[in-house]
């Protein structure tokens, strides 16, 4: 059957679609690295290996974690799932389907690491880790995603509190703490604080950026031979967790299908599902985005933003026994709170580029779905506010962090009071453009993960290379750069150009799918109803 599902998904036109977009984006973030390389930078091996870790991280969640989430979703799974065919065997081909088409993309960059060997900016021996690392945890994160959203309601709300203490403890010993961190261990009895501070030594430096940091080293600064037992002990530890996670997955794929379409649904809230009022779409695409909410990731971004706005504010009398060499690294080395805020926007308009709300997984069940709503008398000022709601309903915590940085910055003196507002104007225009263009691709039935991918991965990548080049002017013209030089600098006559096509961008493009949404939508769903579309 693996073979079978390989051969389908390298023939159907709008995976291919998908895989050369994923191909290209992998690319330009090759490419942003490789300049820091080539530029020779201090870091610049360290950043590549970083970069290509996390891409290969965001790749396995979208490509693979991303459709194995959306395959119980559709009930024609029932069918596969009272053959003779195994539920296992049905998640292990479409697991591996994936996972192939992901090693083929991380392969796609080997020519550019081979001329960097060549041109003697890495080692030979980078080349396994380079390659290696990305993938295995990539695939750790796509089946993490899987079997999380496989598991029960129950456990993933016990799981939701389990990592939120995670958290809090990580805030409070890594940040809060920092260098200080010995020191305030000393205070527990026993020899609890001498455990506690192994502990996160151990979690600071073996997890899988500590130990790609220490192989990628340009002064050697980790023994040759720790830097190999590291590695290899961290790689022995991914695959186990992928042979775990492929099991539990596994075994839990007619679980979790009937769970979604036959067993009674808990609800959490006891009842209170909120006021469906005269906008029935809306409430019900708010409901969906929020089935699989992805809270631990916003509460670890909005405590951290809010602990360095604290430490942006009040700098001059922060505390002695408390750290700040995390916020001195963030401030001097990564760029300090244009970058973040800039990275935070671009979380928040990830639900407004992927268009969470309203998309669904197949054309089958989107024929499905607009069978019944065409019916109606939705407009598509209808669609618009529905999946403009939820998709804000899902990304506000990232933006409202974002804001709360440019406030300190502005009440710190790190930027005045028109650099802080030129920020906020561009970040929303930032959203506003991602959001048309995904509803735009949404009402032509255009594939979202492709378009999706390139605004939230591709135009980032892009600007880094622009600035990496020497090139800030043109930045100025990237969405994401706008964001970034209205906090960087005094914005100048220039720096309008990027919020003035922005702004003009999202009214033509917003009104032509408002025009246009109804007419599209009826024109898709006459090409492709009754059509089993592969893809």
């Amino acid at each position: 059957m693996f073979a079978q599902n390989l051969a389908l998904a390298m023939l159907s036109p709008t995976r291919q679609r998908a895989f050369r977009r994923a191909v290209v984006i992998h690319g330009l973030v090759l490419l942003a690295a490789v300049l820091s390389v080539v530029n020779r930078s201090p870091t610049g091996t360290v950043l590549l290996g970083q970069l290509l870790l996390v891409t290969g991280i965001v790749e396995g969640a979208l490509l693979v974690g991303w459709r194995l989430t959306q395959i119980p979703k559709s009930q024609a799974l029932e069918f596969l799932l009272i053959t003779p065919q195994l539920p296992r065997g049905v998640f292990l081909s479409e697991a591996l389907t994936g996972l192939a088409r992901f090693a083929l993309i991380t392969l796609s960059g080997l020519p550019v690491l081979v001329w960097l060997i060549l041109e003697g900016k890495l080692l030979p021996s980078d080349l396994g880790p380079l390659l290696f690392m990305p993938f295995t945890w990539g695939a750790v994160t796509a089946l993490g995603l899987t079997t999380w959203a496989y598991e029960p309601l129950l456990i993933r709300k016990l799981g939701e509190r389990v990592i939120f203490a995670g958290i809090l403890v990580y805030l409070g010993l890594g940040v809060l703490a920092g260098e200080h961190l010995k020191s305030w261990l000393e205070w527990l009895p026993f020899d609890v604080g001498g455990y506690l501070m192994w502990s996160f030594r151990a979690f600071h430096e073996l997890n899988p950026f500590g130990v790609m940091q220490g192989w990628m080293e340009p002064d050697a600064k980790m023994p040759p031979l720790v830097a190999q037992e590291r590695m290899l002990g961290l790689e022995l530890a991914a695959l186990t967790v992928v042979g775990l996670l492929l099991v539990r997955a596994a075994s839990r794929l007619r679980g979790h299908f009937q769970d979604r379409h036959y067993r009674p649904a808990f609800d959490p809230k006891g009842g209170n599902r909120g006021s469906i009022g005269d906008q029935p779409l809306t409430w019900w695409a708010v409901r969906r985005v929020t089935e699989y909410a992805g809270q631990a990731n916003l509460w670890l971004a909005a405590g951290f933003g809010t602990l360095y706005a604290a430490h942006t504010v009040f700098a001059a009398s922060w505390p002695s026994w408390l750290g700040k060499i995390v916020f001195v690294i963030f401030d001097y080395a990564m760029g300090g709170i244009p970058v973040i805020a800039t990275a935070l926007v671009i979380l928040a308009a990830v639900p407004a580029a992927w268009q969470y709300g309203l998309w669904d997984n197949s054309t089958q069940d989107r024929c499905r779905r607009l069978e019944l709503l065409l019916l109606t008398e939705l407009e598509p000022l209808d669609y618009w506010k529905a999946a403009r709601a939820a998709a804000w309903r899902r990304g506000r915590g990232y933006f409202w962090t974002a804001v709360l940085l440019w406030l300190a910055a502005w009440w710190s003196g790190q930027a005045t009071g028109w650099q802080a507002a030129a920020a906020l104007l561009t970040a929303g225009l930032l959203w506003q453009l991602y959001f048309v263009l995904g509803f735009r691709g949404f009402s032509r039935g255009s594939q979202a993960n492709g378009l999706g991918t390139l605004l939230t991965l591709g135009l980032p990548a892009a600007t880094y290379v622009v600035y990496a080049a020497g090139w800030p002017l043109l930045g100025l013209l990237f969405p994401p750069g706008s964001v970034y030089s209205a906090l960087k600098g005094p914005p100048g006559p220039l720096w309008a150009l990027g919020p003035v096509w922005m702004g003009a961008a999202s009214l033509w493009i917003g009104r032509s799918a408002l025009q246009h949404g109804d007419a599209e939508l009826r024109r898709w769903y006459d090409l492709n109803h009754g059509q089993h579309a592969a893809d």
